[in-house]
């Protein structure tokens, strides 16, 4: 969908249907796998792997690993970033873990803490399977498996 205020300028206008969010007032624990954008203004606690971008919002407080595309950090955010394209630490944020990115953009009176490696879209594409695939195996349904009959 495109808006057009001038002819000369096309910007593009997400379908707000298509963003999860987590809204402020919410604590949610697990994990989650989308191939849309993610909104946090909760607590979240897991892993996240987003093939869109994640916005960790002012009130927000993410203890997880995500990997995505782009992350936009505004609020509070620990654990390991996998990011294929940009991560914007912006002002008045604070994130401590281990960053793996293509790019990063922080602004003024942000806080970071930890280590920072650049990666190429291949490493990224690797991670990204990788974990998409172990979310995704099946969850065991805790009944033990039936035990082997002995031998006489």
């Amino acid at each position: 969908m495109f808006k057009s205020s001038d002819m000369s300028k096309n910007e593009y206008v997400s379908n707000v249907n298509l963003v999860s969010r987590i809204s402020e007032g919410t604590t949610f624990r697990g994990e989650i796998i989308s191939s849309n954008d993610l909104r946090i203004d909760g607590k979240f606690e897991g892993s996240i792997c987003s093939e869109g971008k994640v916005v960790i919002g002012e009130t927000a407080e993410v203890d997880a690993d995500i990997t995505c595309t782009n992350v936009d950090v505004w609020g509070k955010a620990k654990g390991c970033f996998v990011v294929k394209d940009i991560l914007s630490i912006k002002s008045g944020c604070s994130i401590e873990g281990d960053l793996k990115i293509r790019r990063l953009a922080i602004e003024l009176d942000s806080s970071f803490n930890g280590t920072c490696k650049m990666i190429t879209e291949q490493e990224y594409d690797a991670v990204y399977t990788a974990k998409s695939k172990k979310i995704q195996s099946p969850v065991p349904s805790g009944k033990p498996d039936a035990a082997p009959a002995k031998e006489k």
